[in-house]
């Protein structure tokens, strides 16, 4: 059973979001963060305005506000839009979710600091689009195991540990694995050397990417069409799927293999909002989720079929002899794993455990 805590009373706050609309508009020099906010803010206001009509209706139900890191059109999107549509039709009268949006709700990087803070209750992110709150996050990608033998194990209750008490979020659970992250080029190479090459990156490649001699540039997902069609970078990091959603495709010409380490989407909670709900909403949640979980396999066909888009479409592969390949590997995971372990010892140290596969 998923070790989180027990729910507290709920309790209604009287807010004027108006008055606080125009207390804000009304302060001299505003930040460009402050700006994000608050236009997140307003966005996630007009949707209460919705639920609290709605939950008049009926006092036992709550619904909660979800946000995503990525694009509306992204597959891991639509995937869990099915998910949340069922829950909806199975909770009625208990439990609900609303979709408040993609990154233009919410900036990508801004996900993270939106669902600590509580301006929604749900997000479904990557770790390494919420390193800015929690940089540990970002280790899940390294896991080597899948999360239900992370259940099993003991590190799913030490990850809710650490994310509930660093940085107030509830780690409900993954539901994207099997999705290996690759290397995409415009430059063809030989060997695992990426010296004069320069690449889009997130904190999930910039340490192996640099380790390889590559100069790296941090850009969001919606950013990294445009660096490729004006030439500002040479390739980038991304897992086997999802390119196509995005038109990468069309200024991509090489992948490199093998692939490394495991794409990581996860649905995070604010832990006030789970506080907040009773014990049948939250028994309710934890098996929507173990149900969701269930279906991960479908990401291993997933990427084979993405696999042979990518060949279809023109892509070609790069591949590294059996030697190259082992040390690009081990290289990718001791880089990996380094820099956490150097920022938080003790907690990547016990993930890194956890996590990897014994041999």
């Amino acid at each position: 059973m998923i070790r989180l805590p027990p729910a507290l009373p709920t309790c209604r706050i009287v807010f004027n979001p108006v008055a606080s609309f125009l207390r804000l508009m009304a302060r001299p020099r505003t930040t460009i963060r402050q700006a994000i906010v608050l236009r997140a803010t307003i966005l996630v206001l007009a949707s209460c305005a919705a639920l609290m009509t709605a939950g008049s209706a009926g006092a036992q139900q709550t619904t909660l506000r979800l946000v995503s890191a990525f694009p509306e059109n992204n597959v891991y999107v639509k995937h869990l839009e099915r998910w949340w549509t069922q829950l909806n039709s199975e909770g009625k009268g208990l439990l609900q979710i609303t979709f408040v949006g993609g990154p233009r709700a919410i900036p990508t990087f801004e996900v993270g600091n939106a669902v600590k803070s509580g301006v929604v209750d749900l997000a479904m992110s990557a770790g390494a689009f919420y390193t800015n709150v929690l940089p540990v996050a970002d280790a899940l990608k390294l896991a080597e195991i899948p999360i239900a033998e992370q259940r099993r194990n003991g590190a799913y209750d030490y990850i809710n540990q650490v994310w509930q008490e660093k940085a107030g979020i509830v780690y409900l659970g993954r539901f994207v694995e099997y999705q290996p992250f690759h290397l995409y080029l415009n430059k063809r190479i030989d060997r695992p050397d990426l010296s004069g090459l320069k690449l889009r990156v997130t904190t999930v490649y910039s340490d192996i990417f640099r380790a390889l001699g590559a100069d790296i540039v941090t850009t969001a997902p919606g950013e990294v069409y445009t660096a490729l069609e004006r030439g500002m970078v040479d390739g980038y990091g991304w897992p086997i799927g999802g390119i196509f959603d995005l038109n990468w495709q069309t200024h991509t010409k090489y992948r490199v293999d093998p692939g490394f380490y495991d794409a990581e989407v996860s649905l995070l909670m604010n832990l006030a909002s789970w506080n907040r709900l009773s014990a049948a909403q939250r028994e309710f949640l934890q098996r929507q989720m173990l149900a969701l979980e269930a279906q991960n396999s479908i990401w291993k066909k997933y990427a084979e079929e993405e696999a042979e888009r990518q060949r279809a479409a023109g892509i070609q592969v790069i591949g590294f002899n059996p030697e190259q390949s082992r040390q690009f590997l081990d290289r990718a995971y001791d880089v990996g794993w380094a820099a956490h372990i150097k920022a938080s010892p003790e907690v990547a140290g016990r993930l890194r455990t956890l996590l990897s596969v014994k041999h």
